[in-house]
């Protein structure tokens, strides 16, 4: 691990906070690992339901630290920036495919690897005004870790090629209108927000919210038939489990559930 990210238990919550404030958390190969890890160790422990990123002082996260690139002699640039782009990429996509319902708790600037962080996640609750954008083009670059691609499937094509032409950012009041936010709140909201989400959500069934999580990333790219059917195999299997079982028993004797995720 490293100091570059914080994780705390917060109730049946894992906060993961960048930790590089004075680099408006950008993401270094370190804190990559890190994230990768911890990420790890938190979808393996059971009493963990649900996951936050946020990031430590005025920033979420302003993209990759490419510095490190800087002090590499020419020849071997391409070579670290793609291993880089490659460590990047596939840490998105096991967030984006975690079980477990993941939040960003957007504190601040968002923009290239931040936006990409934030799109892997499930649910995004932003801080009013904090700047959100792709903002590769304004440096020649081209997105490496799902911008383009995950970009369009929460907003739209049009709106999406808007913000990655233009590089421009906008403040988290016009993306949730986009439909990219899910919630915006004051800034001193934030957190207590997003645990009241956290919380509600680590009262359901783990292994119900899985299935749900499968059905709805599949809504788009299958026939509608085709996902009624997975739906229905999902709903079935659901059916046999115990969460099941004391969902039902709970709303029998009138109390709250105690779900195991089996």
């Amino acid at each position: 691990m490293t100091e570059e990210l914080s994780i705390q238990r917060r109730g049946a919550a894992a906060w993961f906070t960048l930790n590089r404030a004075k680099e408006l958390n950008s993401l270094s190969p370190d804190l990559l690992k890190a994230l990768d890890f911890g990420l790890a160790e938190m979808l393996a422990d059971q009493s963990v339901r649900a996951i936050v990123f946020t990031g430590a002082g005025r920033a979420f996260c302003a993209g990759a630290d490419l510095r490190f690139l800087e002090a590499l002699p020419d020849h071997q640039r391409d070579e670290a920036t793609a291993t880089f782009l490659l460590s990047a990429t596939t840490l998105m996509s096991k967030i984006a495919a975690s079980p477990k319902p993941t939040i960003a708790a957007v504190n601040g600037t968002a923009v290239g690897g931040g936006l990409e962080l934030l799109l892997a996640c499930d649910i995004i609750i932003a801080a009013r005004r904090a700047p959100i954008g792709d903002g590769h083009a304004t440096y020649g670059l081209v997105p490496g870790a799902g911008s383009s691609i995950r970009l369009p499937r929460r907003i739209g094509i049009g709106r999406a090629k808007q913000l990655l032409f233009t590089g421009e950012l906008l403040p988290a009041e016009r993306l949730a209108e986009f439909g990219l936010v899910n919630e915006v709140v004051e800034p001193a909201e934030l957190q207590a927000r997003v645990d009241a989400i956290a919380g509600a959500i680590a009262a359901k069934s783990p292994i119900g919210l899985a299935r749900m999580k499968q059905l709805v990333e599949h809504a788009f790219d299958m026939s509608e038939a085709a996902g009624l059917a997975l739906e229905q195999s999902l709903s079935n299997l659901q059916t046999t489990s115990f969460d099941r079982s004391e969902g039902l028993a709970a709303f029998r004797e009138r109390r709250k559930p105690n779900f195991v995720g089996r």
